[in-house]
């Protein structure tokens, strides 16, 4: 091939050899150049392969990038090609060629491509001055990035070693700037979402003080979340309903190692099994009707740091499995995906369900249940918190007076009817009641009366009436349970937790009548929520 090329002697050998050795260095320097100076990668590269042709080394360029799921080659950049041959461009790995040097990760020289079975030719370029073929792979990290091939006609000044290292050099040059632009889009986009999800979420910064409450119980897990929290051991929050599992959660990112990566939370029972395994773990673009672009999900976003879900215990039995692979594994694919995903995530879950009673169901995994209850955290529900409830009051009272510019304070007895309520749904429960009574009642103190608008319509009767004196509430409530008896009582008893439940639960079940069954109307005549509702109904066993 390269016989007429005539090599002088002695001296004149020599100096052809320094020569021939400048001027390649000269262009590889040129590529670099262009490569660094050029914010267009793929227009660099093909600079480049043009520079290389007109000076006789290469007579076609092309550079094949690994594809997402590693099972093919696929044509990034060559010269003087259409649109059609770069999409057939694409080689499976070990075919033809090209696809053997990415399979092998080793240089695949075809001396001749006229009488040779693994020139496929793929783009389907007719070139009578090419005779041979050369495919080299680029190895970035132990890992085939890519392969660099060149067309070579009978003209070449090369042999095929110096055209192996050739294509080795320039193709690194090429693949090392790609992947630094990769490296860069990709973190680009990672702050990008995670402003994105911060700008949606809206998040507060909790801080462990922000968790009000001077009880015994609190102090324990005051004192645990201190232990625990420095740890990437995962934590299950559980309790009823409006307790503050969230805060706890927030509380243990902050304390943690991870306080300066992202905090993504999610709550499991609000999106229904199809998105929510979407929200989880992410999407490729058309994997289901309205999947129009890839998605990352909060597996994704959150690594680096801590994952917060809600509601645990309403993931579906598929869901389940999948959960349980990535504690295990730290690894999932998005959904239409089979890209293995790898990932750092610290999980607080949070349920207010009996996790066990599920297990022993078979609603519920028993190896994913064991793999989430590594520190179980239960808050007691604020029944159980009487010494918190003055300074839940109070702390409400002063956060919506200071934000809707207003300034209140309560009577000895309106504080005490606050006080003896048992506030079913916790803590949101109160929060809730202290903003409608700091909207609804006017600057000045708080008197019993100003209360009939925001505790239930039963609890408002007992407490409401005459003197309000707990003496006339237990009487109330004694003549209403004996009224059809002809004994009337010798002495008025005390208004009991039982008392309350049962009051609570007639004031449920006279809202569904008034709304028609409506939960979601029952549910603001009471000032809970649906959720709240939905809780309480289940626990009195109300059927609508």
């Amino acid at each position: 091939m390269y016989n007429d090329l005539k090599i002088p002697d002695g001296e004149d050998c020599q100096t052809c050899a320094l020569t021939f050795a400048y001027n390649e260095i000269k262009i590889l320097y040129d590529i670099a150049v262009m490569l660094s100076n050029n914010p267009d990668v793929e227009e660099s590269i093909e600079k480049g392969m043009r520079l290389l042709k007109r000076n006789a080394y290469l007579e076609r360029s092309s550079l094949f990038l690994l594809s997402d799921d590693n099972t093919s080659v696929e044509l990034y950049s060559s010269i003087e090609i259409t649109a059609q041959q770069r999409k057939m461009a694409v080689y499976k790995l070990g075919e033809g060629a090209t696809g053997l040097a990415a399979q092998s990760g080793e240089p695949v020289v075809i001396e001749n491509i006229h009488n040779n079975i693994n020139y496929l030719n793929k783009m389907g370029i007719v070139d009578t001055k090419s005779i041979s073929y050369v495919a080299v792979p680029i190895i970035q990290d132990e890992n085939v990035f890519g392969v660099i091939s060149a067309n070579i006609n009978k003209n070449s000044i090369l042999s095929f070693d110096d055209i192996v290292r050739m294509l080795t050099i320039v193709g690194t040059l090429f693949c090392g700037t790609l992947a630094t632009q990769k490296r860069f889009v990709q973190e680009k986009e990672n702050l990008s979402d995670l402003k994105t999800y911060y700008k949606e979420q809206a998040l507060s910064d909790y801080k462990f003080e922000n968790i009000v409450g001077n009880s015994t119980k609190m102090q324990h897990i005051f004192s645990l979340l201190e232990t625990v929290s420095p740890s990437d051991a995962t934590i299950l929050v559980r309790g009823e309903t409006g307790t503050g599992k969230e805060l706890i959660a927030t509380a243990v990112h902050n304390l943690s190692r991870r306080k300066n990566g992202p905090y993504i939370k999610l709550n499991c029972a609000a999106i229904s099994e199809t998105l929510l395994e979407s929200e989880l773990f992410g999407h490729e673009k058309g994997a289901f009707t309205d999947a129009k672009e890839m998605r990352k999900g909060r597996f994704e976003l959150a690594d680096g740091g801590t994952l917060f879900l809600d509601e645990i215990g309403d993931i579906t039995p598929s869901l389940q499995v999948k959960l349980l692979r990535i504690l295990q594994e730290q690894e999932f694919e998005r959904v239409g995906g089979t890209k293995t995903i790898k990932t750092n995530v610290r999980l607080v879950a949070a349920t207010n369900r009996n996790l066990e009673s599920m297990v022993a169901k078979g609603e519920f995994r028993e190896d994913l249940f064991y793999r989430l209850n590594v520190i179980p955290v239960f808050l007691p529900p604020l029944r159980e918190r009487y010494e918190d409830v003055k300074l839940l009051l109070e702390h409400y009272l002063q956060k919506f007076m200071k934000e809707h510019r207003k300034t209140m304070n309560f009577s000895k007895q309106a504080l005490e009817i606050l006080l003896d309520y048992p506030w079913p749904g916790n803590i949101r429960e109160l929060q809730n009641t202290m903003e409608r009574i700091v909207l609804i009642c006017p600057n000045g103190t708080i008197v019993p009366e100003m209360l009939n608008h925001v505790l239930p319509f039963n609890y408002q009767k007992l407490y409401m009436e005459d003197t309000l004196s707990p003496t006339k509430v237990a009487e109330v409530s004694h003549t209403e349970q004996t009224a059809n008896t002809s004994e009337q009582p010798t002495k008025a008893p005390m208004l009991t937790k039982i008392n309350i439940q049962d009051i609570e639960k007639e004031s449920i079940i006279q809202a569904l009548i008034d709304q028609r069954g409506i939960q979601t109307k029952a549910a603001a005549q009471l000032g809970m929520t649906a959720r709240q509702i939905g809780y309480k109904m289940k626990k009195y066993g109300i059927e609508q």
